[in-house]
């Protein structure tokens, strides 16, 4: 745990790691702390995030009817560059699983599965908005995504954090689907800058979409539509099949987002397979390996591992 950096302080790692900021007027004492009656930290990592729009600088500033603003710590536009945008507890994480933060906190390594959300994250995390429509089409320009790197390696190095301490938003809160590329990727990105010494040459790191290991997919479809009410066996695939699933209209929206390949899904899925040409026991909602790479191809929101 360490205490959060000063306004100056960020502004000087942010420098020192090669990033040119834009400052949101009013930013340095723009926070929720007197709000809410909670101070910002001690702080023990870092939480990236997509925007899941476009020209939304301002809306991470000021806030949604539902949400008051600040939305984030720093808001990374496409074009536009990276903003300084609040200075303390900030509306960006929400309530979070305790044992990922609690991984975050010892830098433990692959974090939990993230099946609760029982604490909150916006006492303890930086958070970062990266402007993009999060469908798996919209792309991160390589500047864009390298800024992402660089922010992240900032934070790590100014209180000697490894890689260890980065998350999406997908891995601390059940049901998010943000960021949409790999964290693992994006993780190996920020360590391999950490190498790099101050002001020497940095990587040309490249966005990655995220995977999901078909294996435990395929024990999640299996397992979950008889267990029990919020059973989970794999969050994080579940939710990208099931946001495929429901972005080309095979599945309504109301039953993706909650980890579990239910009765519903496999539904769903069967009517994947049926498009695609399998019948009997080949479309019985149970994911194979070519239809899957397939949805994650259609979609662009994932790719495949065996």
């Amino acid at each position: 745990m360490s205490t959060p950096m000063t306004a100056d302080q960020r502004l000087t790692a942010y420098a020192a790691e090669g990033l040119t900021v834009h400052e949101y007027p009013g930013w340095k004492t723009h926070n929720r702390d007197s709000a809410t009656g909670r101070s910002f930290g001690p702080v023990i990592g870092v939480l990236i995030h997509h925007t899941a729009g476009h020209n939304d600088k301002d809306i991470c500033y000021k806030g949604r009817p539902d949400l008051p603003g600040p939305l984030c710590h720093n808001w990374l536009g496409k074009t536009a560059g990276l903003w300084m945008i609040g200075q303390g507890r900030t509306n960006h994480a929400g309530s979070v699983d305790l044992d990922v933060l609690n991984a975050l906190r010892a830098e433990k390594a692959p974090l939990p599965v993230d099946n609760e959300a029982n604490a909150d994250g916006n006492d303890v995390l930086y958070g970062l908005e990266i402007e993009n429509l999060g469908d798996g089409k919209d792309s991160y320009p390589p500047g864009q995504y390298r800024q992402a790197v660089l922010w992240a390696a900032a934070h790590c190095r100014h209180h000697g954090w490894t890689e260890k301490s980065v998350a999406g938003h997908k891995e601390v809160q059940p049901g998010k689907i943000d960021p949409s590329f790999d964290m693992d990727v994006f993780r190996a990105d920020v360590r391999a800058q950490l190498a790099v010494e101050v002001g020497g040459p940095t990587p040309a790191p490249t966005p990655s979409p995220p995977r999901v290991d078909l294996s435990r997919l395929v024990a999640a479809a299996k397992a979950d539509p008889g267990a029990k009410q919020g059973h989970v066996t794999y969050m994080a695939g579940v939710n990208l099949t099931e946001a495929a699933l429901v972005k080309l209209g095979y599945l309504a929206k109301t039953y993706a987002g909650d980890g579990s390949f239910g009765s519903s899904t496999v539904a769903a899925y069967a009517k994947w397979q049926r498009h695609l040409g399998y019948t009997g026991a080949d479309a019985n909602g149970e994911p194979g390996k070519k239809s899957l790479a397939k949805l994650g191809d259609r979609t662009g929101l994932f790719t495949v591992i065996a």
